[in-house]
């Protein structure tokens, strides 16, 4: 089946779930794409937010009797950075595999690629590196980001056999 014709066929199971889901039937999906989902757990930046919170604290000493600041913004500045440093420890990282996409989600918002933006994956112990024809290679490392890198490596290398796309293991 062509890609155009799925897109057509998955447009169309959209409007008629939606049809049915308000007539309070249940809503079918024939061609569901399958998406796996490999999450890994960001706990780089709030270990560094964390060292920052203790650095900030002694060196301002706010026990001390000449602390020329405003206790309470002072506290409110710390509560802030721990309350970041919870966020980014809660927003965990991941990449998304379906038939025809690789997505995860990088400061600067959600990115997406096509097989026909992907140069190649490279595969390395604790790596992979996913190196795009036009800008910056997406890393998911396991010490970084704790991500299954055996579970992924199995998924994108189907992913790259079915969307011809270079597939290289280097062994350090």
């Amino acid at each position: 089946m062509s890609r155009s014709w799925e897109r057509m066929v998955t447009k169309n199971s959209k409007q008629i779930n939606k049809r049915r889901k308000k007539e309070g039937k249940k809503g079918f999906s024939p061609n569901a794409p399958q998406v796996d989902r490999f999450k890994g757990r960001n706990y780089v930046i709030p270990i560094l937010l964390v060292m920052l919170i203790v650095l900030y604290v002694t060196l301002a000493q706010p026990w001390s009797d000449n602390f020329l600041q405003d206790k309470t913004m002072f506290w409110v500045t710390i509560g802030c950075y721990v309350v970041l440093a919870v966020f980014y420890y809660l927003r965990r990282p991941y990449l998304s595999v379906t038939r025809d996409t690789l997505e995860t989600r990088k400061f600067t918002g959600y990115k997406t690629l096509r097989p026909t933006e992907i140069r190649k994956i490279v595969i390395q112990p604790g790596y992979v590196i996913v190196e795009s024809v036009k800008g910056a290679n997406w890393v998911f490392s396991r010490l970084m980001n704790r991500y299954p890198v055996s579970q992924m490596e199995a998924r994108l290398k189907t992913f790259a056999e079915l969307n011809h796309i270079d597939w290289e293991v280097k062994a350090k």
